[in-house]
């Protein structure tokens, strides 16, 4: 299989400049299946998340891909790239602007590019327990990967990010994204289970749900991802 080289030297190089910089802190995980036989089948994802405080400054990267063949066939093509810069106005609110761009060929949108704005308040903020939501608006461009037309609109935002820790080895997380407009309302939620190993190493299983509500005719509106990956903490 072919893999997507840009993709993948761009993880890599985003990977290896955070652990070079003992401010950024992190995770990068994959998971990667091949079956070779009467079937073939390829499937691959990689994840990298990580942040650095730099005084009331807190910044954030996030970058996921996906790809995956059946006999040969593309059958799931996706890259996403977040950028989120947050203020800190006091210990619990926090004011954020953030860039995301997302390529998805199995969507119908060759791409969907938002900046936006806004405000956000850390509800539960302990060792254990982070609960924090965002909500703001902003600007998207659209493209319909059918017809080639371009769009753009006002959005509103609106972003949940969960985290728990259930045992001194093990984490829940659940992260809730909301993007709507009115050429296309997108909404992601990602559940994960987290488990570790070493310090380091950890292994994690998560439900990845997608739901884009005015796809181009023929496509589905949702999308569902299961993966078990390996994870390496920075």
């Amino acid at each position: 299989m072919t893999l997507n080289r840009q993709i993948l030297a761009g993880l890599a190089l985003a990977l290896l400049a955070a652990s070079a910089q003992a401010d950024w802190k992190g995770k990068g995980e994959a998971g990667i299946v091949f079956a070779r036989g009467n079937t073939e089948a390829d499937t691959i994802n990689f994840k990298l998340a990580m942040s650095e405080e730099v005084g009331p400054w807190k910044h954030a990267l996030d970058m996921a891909a996906l790809r995956a063949t059946n006999d040969g066939v593309k059958s799931a093509d996706r890259f996403m790239a977040g950028w989120q810069s947050d203020y800190k106005i006091d210990e619990r609110t926090f004011a954020f602007g953030g860039l995301r761009y997302e390529r998805d060929r199995f969507s119908g949108f060759s791409y969907q590019a938002t900046a936006s704005t806004g405000a956000g308040y850390k509800f539960c903020d302990t060792d254990k327990t982070k609960l924090s939501g965002q909500i703001g608006a902003g600007y998207r461009r659209i493209r319909d990967d059918v017809t080639g037309a371009s769009s753009g609109d006002a959005v509103a935002v609106a972003g949940v990010d969960y985290s728990h820790v259930l045992t001194p080895t093990t984490n829940v997380v659940d992260k809730f994204h909301l993007e709507s407009g009115s050429d296309n309302t997108l909404l992601a939620n990602f559940t994960g289970l987290e488990v570790k190993m070493t310090n380091a190493l950890a292994l994690s299983a998560g439900l990845d749900v997608r739901m884009n509500t005015k796809p181009p005719a023929p496509r589905k509106k949702t999308d569902t991802v299961t993966t078990l990956n390996l994870v390496y903490a920075f």
